[in-house]
């Protein structure tokens, strides 16, 4: 590789590097105190930036709100865009429901931040969730369906199964506080993940299974 080429490569990785660390210190605090109870000095003190290199990379809270709201996006619907025709219906949703804790797990700061736009009214990404949610929820929707058309699985509605399968996952991370304070315990706990895993595909398996399949 030529030296030019090294250099160019060294600085990609730098910037991108960079971009990463605010975009984890804005959730942090995004996360905690909302749009309007952040200030992008606080971030770029976290990412070790100053803040105009911050506002080199996004020029205002809003566009980086944005920017963080779209990368949990990517990660929330990552299961999701894994569920395709070819794969055995009941497996595929088993796989889902684990993948998904996963991201309950591993990403409960994300899910907070999501939660609560949502229930603000979606201000910042509403034009996201009627694009390309939309576009991705009825693509999936519709792999369910055509299962259900080929007596795979059980005549529910493909939407409300979704719908379920988001709540009762994303239910681990949006109210861990109140499922630690019920029973001790939350999803780091392996042998906890694992029977909440273990319980939730057995309660939706059985609710979409073909009866005497």
């Amino acid at each position: 590789m030529k030296s030019t080429e090294k250099v160019s490569t060294r600085r990609s990785r730098a910037v991108a590097a960079k971009r990463e660390a605010i975009l984890a210190a804005a959730l942090e605090f995004f996360s905690q105190f909302g749009i309007h109870g952040t200030s992008l000095d606080k971030v770029a003190e976290r990412a070790d930036v100053s803040k105009t290199n911050l506002l080199y990379y996004f020029p205002s809270k809003e566009a980086l709100y944005v920017a963080v709201l779209k990368e949990i996006l990517d990660v929330w619907l990552a299961p999701l865009r894994a569920l395709h025709d070819d794969q055995q219906p009941l497996d595929a949703i088993r796989d889902y429901i684990r993948l998904k804790l996963e991201v309950s797990r591993d990403h409960p700061q994300a899910s907070k931040l999501f939660c609560l736009e949502m229930l603000q009214g979606a201000p910042l990404l509403k034009g996201e969730l009627a694009g390309s949610l939309k576009a991705l929820v009825d693509e999936k929707a519709g792999v369910v369906e055509r299962w259900i058309n080929e007596g795979k699985l059980a005549a529910v509605k493909p939407h409300h199964l979704i719908f379920m399968l988001w709540a009762t996952t994303q239910h681990y991370a949006d109210f861990a506080t109140q499922v630690e304070a019920i029973t001790g315990q939350t999803l780091s706990d392996s042998a906890f993940f694992n029977e909440a895993v273990d319980n939730i595909q057995r309660m939706i398996i059985e609710g979409i299974r073909i009866r005497g399949a």
